[in-house]
């Protein structure tokens, strides 16, 4: 195998080697990187759900308070209609 001069071995520009440097790079193999890439996005989802889910127990508390309070009103309107 013959090895190339020291001046013929291609160097990248200083700005590219600074981004390198300053880019985190993962470190692992592919599969690895593919398996954390789908828990992020299951964890993601899980998220989206949960957060769908607390609405929607938010619009039932609503709904819930408003039938007991239209049931107070209704209930202390006859309770003073008999006083």
């Amino acid at each position: 195998m013959k090895s190339l001069p020291h001046s013929s071995v291609p160097h990248m520009a200083p700005d590219v080697i600074n981004e390198l440097l300053r880019t985190p790079t993962p470190k692992g193999t592919k599969a690895m990187l593919l398996y954390e890439d789908l828990a992020r996005e299951r964890r993601l989802e899980a998220e989206r759900v949960a957060r769908h889910l607390r609405l929607v127990r938010q619009l039932s508390a609503v709904k819930r308070w408003e039938r007991i309070s239209e049931w107070a009103a209704r209930r202390a309107r006859r309770a003073s209609a008999l006083i």
